[in-house]
């Protein structure tokens, strides 16, 4: 019979292979590899010496795979508690200077995050991954991620991309961000914007 511990491997990079602890399937939805090797391989190299804001982050096995791979600060931000202690415990296998957590609601904190871009001047990677909306509690999940979108000044954007139910269908356009690729994973999309 297999363990029933939920763990994912980092992929590639410096920290390739080392062991991600997942939260609870009730808390969080880890990304399916298939989705994660399709997004590295689009940013590649881009993604060295970059900032990266992983958004409703869970375990953070995105961001961490995006700091094994080369990227110089990654901004986590989760609000579940339990997530939380996965989140830092998965941190702390890497390299715990690098990262910084923001703890609480991504919708009420994004404006602090843009503020701390701004004041370095520095534009991110920003990985949206929102739960489902047939979440209980998460029927306006979409709508508030739209406006989040919508909310972000150009200059501290490099992409931002949502990874999102196929069955939602996305704008070519959100506020001053247009679609410049969509890829499909069966139940799961991953659609990229740019200005």
């Amino acid at each position: 019979m297999k363990n029933r511990t939920l763990n994912k491997k980092i992929v590639a990079g410096k920290y390739k292979g080392v062991s991600l602890k997942l939260p609870s399937k009730a808390i969080t939805r880890s990304s399916k590899s298939i989705v994660l090797e399709s997004f590295f391989n689009t940013i590649q190299f881009e993604i060295i010496d970059s900032t990266f804001v992983e958004v409703f982050s869970g375990s953070g096995s995105i961001g961490l795979e995006a700091l094994s791979r080369g990227a110089k600060k990654v901004i986590f931000m989760e609000k579940d508690s339990e997530a939380l202690k996965v989140l830092n415990l998965n941190i702390s296998l890497t390299e715990p200077l690098a990262c910084e957590v923001i703890r609480g609601d991504s919708f009420n904190n994004i404006s602090s995050v843009v503020n701390s871009l701004l004041h370095v001047n520095t534009k991110a990677y920003f990985y949206i991954d929102p739960p489902f909306s047939y979440r209980e509690g998460m029927e306006d999940i979409y709508d508030n991620m739209i406006k989040m979108i919508s909310s972000l000044p150009m200059n501290v954007v490099r992409m931002i991309v949502v990874e999102h139910m196929s069955s939602l269908k996305l704008e070519d356009s959100i506020g001053i961000y247009e679609l410049k690729k969509r890829k499909k994973f069966g139940k799961t999309s991953l659609s990229y914007y740019g200005a």
